[in-house]
């Protein structure tokens, strides 16, 4: 059973005095700490459905908040040159374990303390430098990664060619961070392999949606035939503006994640998730039940679906190749 209450039992003194059963209940405390969504949406009930995934998940495994666990939460709010100054806040409240998205996000962290397990929802973690082992973790960042690796880049750019064979100009919508990291270079180099040109600009603070309009605009004006969405945290938190965004632009979009395609999205070539926010609060419990971080594997996605919006292809004026639509996993009507 997956419990963290600490039974103290009975008691038998020596003299006469009768044993006494005491039942103490140990208080665990753990820092969640988000790039993008308000510390309003960092709840069970939040509007983060990602989030609610998680808490949901720490609840099955008989945590619950307000009787044995502890909770202090943290955002910022698509802000990423406040990460070191929230990253030295959280530490100074100092949780048993700290749980964070996007790769920058975590670096800090790792950079600030390096004592304090973290939970990381990132890309890469070996290209970002969280570690040099998936298998056995050897600093204090394990979690889950929503990558398998950067040629993922290349693969979602050539399922973006074969929907658009005359593509020639591609945008890669994502933080400056990621854009100018190892994401942004492994796409550029698959991009130069296949003739593409790929294009900015990367996203800037405060991550949130007018900077999305800006970043779209500008691609817009810059004749982009497409853009890629990255995967960093603001982007899911906003994904409701940047399909809003794309519509409106009539811009075909390659997104991360299939909640963007069930919000109006063109296509995807996706992890689960849904899944990863789990296995992230599986990590938390390992670690909370006295795991070391190099005894909790880096889980890192493996299976990748591609999902299709016909609606949204129709809706932009697009044909959908039917080699595309029979290799798809799941096609919306």
């Amino acid at each position: 059973m997956r419990r963290r209450d600490l039974i103290v039992g009975s008691m038998v003194s020596l003299i006469s005095t009768p044993s006494i059963a005491q039942t103490v209940r140990k208080i665990r405390r753990i820092a969640i700490a988000h790039a993008a969504s308000p510390i309003t949406d960092l709840t069970i009930d939040g509007n983060n459905p990602l989030l609610r995934i998680f808490f949901e998940e720490l609840v099955k495994l008989r945590y619950v908040e307000g009787q044995n666990i502890e909770i202090v939460r943290f955002s910022a709010n698509g802000r990423t040159n406040h990460f070191r100054e929230i990253a030295v806040e959280i530490v100074q409240s100092n949780p048993e374990v700290i749980v964070a998205n996007t790769s920058q996000f975590v670096r800090t962290l790792k950079e600030t303390t390096s004592t304090i397990p973290i939970v990381g929802i990132t890309a890469d973690p070996i290209a970002f430098g969280l570690t040099t082992s998936l298998s056995r973790p050897d600093g204090n960042v394990t979690g889950v990664s929503v990558d398998a690796g950067l040629e993922l880049w290349g693969k979602r750019l050539s399922i973006l060619r074969e929907l658009l064979p005359s593509a020639s100009r591609v945008g890669f919508v994502t933080i400056r961070a990621s854009w100018e990291g190892p994401q942004g270079h492994s796409l550029s180099r698959a991009a130069r392999e296949i003739g593409i040109t790929v294009l900015g600009p990367p996203l800037d603070d405060p991550v949130q949606p007018p900077e999305y309009r800006r970043v779209l605009n500008a691609m817009h004006l810059d004749k982009a035939d497409a853009f890629i969405v990255g995967d960093a945290a603001p982007n899911y938190t906003y994904r409701k503006d940047i399909v809003g965004l794309a519509n409106e632009y009539r811009m075909p979009a390659m997104y991360p994640y299939r909640d963007f395609v069930d919000e109006g999205g063109l296509i995807a070539y996706a992890v689960n998730i849904r899944d990863l926010w789990r296995r992230a609060a599986d990590c938390v419990d390992e670690l909370l039940r006295g795991a070391n971080v190099s005894d909790v594997p880096i889980y890192q996605a493996s299976t990748f679906r591609l999902i299709i919006n016909s609606k949204a292809a129709e809706l932009i004026g697009l044909t959908i190749p039917l080699s595309l639509s029979l290799r798809a996993d799941e096609v919306i009507e």
